[in-house]
């Protein structure tokens, strides 16, 4: 059953199941909203056990889920640095208000579709807060990220990536790099002993984002 519940001014997307163990934690837009019983049901569909999900409205995509500061490669609107804002809303507003609606978890995930994906990668370099990092079609080519990886080792001990076999086929140059940025991806948590999962999708970007997230998050719950 879904809850609605607006916590510290985000309004808040709750799927609460008895006993569950694993907290999935996902940031998300309108048009997720409408595709999240079907993600719900579908991570249900993949495994047998129980799991909360708790989805969080972000209102401005393209800053409050990005790192630092980027010119628009597609359409008008520039990249923003507020990914610190949404982490700190994440680890000190949204997850000490949980356990009274749903009781303490176990295992805490982070996931995210696109620049959420994006946004649930970097959190993992920055705190041991989440066990998992589902990043599902990731948008890894964004500039200097893969440089960023290179140069920091992430807290998270397991990571799923995920794309689309079609979307590095783009006429942009620096989308176009997604294919390549997320195999290095996967190369460097190899290297740095993270256990680490890639799996590739049929399809562009823009097709079955709410089974590739489902996919990402059973994919942890699968194995532990």
């Amino acid at each position: 059953m879904q809850q609605i519940k607006t916590i510290q001014n985000r309004e808040c997307h709750l799927y609460i199941q008895p006993d569950a163990h694993h907290l999935l934690i996902q940031p998300v837009d309108h048009h997720d909203l409408h595709l999240l019983e079907q993600e719900v049901s579908i991570i249900q569909a993949f495994t047998p056990k129980p799991f909360s999900l708790v989805a969080f409205m972000v209102e401005d995509w393209n800053s409050e889920l990005t790192p630092w500061p980027s010119p628009p490669v597609f359409g008008k609107q520039p990249f923003g640095d507020q990914a610190k804002d949404t982490l700190d809303y994440i680890l000190h507003e949204l997850l000490p208000a949980l356990p009274p609606l749903m009781g303490p978890a176990t295992h805490c995930l982070l996931g995210g579709y696109s620049l959420a994906g994006l946004f649930a990668l970097w959190a993992a370099y920055q705190t041991s807060q989440f066990e998992g990092i589902a990043a599902a079609s990731p948008s890894v080519w964004y500039p200097g990220w893969t440089q960023y990886a290179a140069d920091h080792t992430p807290h998270a001990p397991s990571i799923y990536l995920s794309l689309g076999d079609k979307e590095e086929k783009t006429r942009n140059p620096i989308m176009a790099q997604v294919g390549n940025a997320i195999r290095q991806q996967h190369t460097l948590l190899t290297q740095q002993g993270i256990t680490t999962h890639l799996e590739w999708n049929p399809g562009n970007h823009f097709i079955d984002s709410e089974r590739r997230m489902a996919k990402a998050f059973a994919w942890f719950l699968n194995a532990t």
